[in-house]
């Protein structure tokens, strides 16, 4: 997987899981709402910045938001 589907499953997932709309957690991280919708889309590569302020925004460590989901194989 890329990291940039990486990053926006992992901001999609990690925004509902705190009840936040994209317009709430854009606010937070001081960006505009579309630009989340096109991360969260995938359409778009964030810079560090960007990623540190969702971050933030989100109360995480940046590197969670690019960090892959390891998924268990059946051994």
């Amino acid at each position: 997987m890329h990291i940039r589907e990486v990053l926006a499953q992992n901001l999609r997932r990690l925004r509902r899981d705190r009840c936040l709309s994209q317009e709430e957690l854009a606010h937070r991280a001081e960006i505009d709402r579309t630009y989340v919708s096109a991360l969260e889309r995938g359409v778009y590569s964030a810079s560090v910045d960007v990623v540190d302020k969702l971050a933030q925004a989100l109360g995480i460590e940046a590197s969670d938001l690019l960090r892959a989901s390891r998924r268990k194989t059946g051994d």
